[in-house]
């Protein structure tokens, strides 16, 4: 599978330091050049954002939770734990995962971008996880 292919493409020492250069940051915070590549990674966009405002490099729409998981979690602390699973459930064998170790892979920095106000319970968080979790096994 492509996903394990990509795994062992970042066994060199190199992808060691990128790990520590993947960062989560709210939209609706000023971008620096310090984010490196924004990637927006929401499904919907942000509501009273400017695509100028935002300042993104991409929106990879495909790598958040579908629709019916996000309309499920609604963003409830309480359902957090089953959330994590289920998203995680997702985003194993998914393509949107490989292009963006791919996007890591290229670049130094990689700000994952995000809208929600809770900074702890949320998909992007999780993704961030999901990530490093990849890249430290490899």
């Amino acid at each position: 599978m492509n996903y394990l292919r990509l795994m062992i493409d970042f066994t060199d020492t190199s992808y060691k330091t990128k790990l520590k250069m993947l960062k989560t940051k709210r939209v609706y915070e000023e971008a620096s050049e310090e984010d490196g590549y924004r990637i927006l990674t929401e499904r919907l966009w942000p509501r009273g954002v400017s695509k100028e405002r935002a300042a993104l490099d991409e929106w990879m729409k495909s790598i958040a939770p579908s629709h019916e998981l996000r309309k499920w979690f609604d963003h409830d602390p309480d359902k957090w734990d089953e959330f994590k699973e289920r998203y995680r459930k997702e985003l194993f064998g998914s393509e949107a995962v490989n292009e963006m170790l791919e996007i890591i892979k290229k670049h130094d920095t990689v700000t994952l971008v995000y809208a929600s106000k809770d900074e702890e319970h949320n998909s992007t968080v999780l993704l961030k996880e999901f990530l490093a979790d990849l890249l430290a096994s490899s």
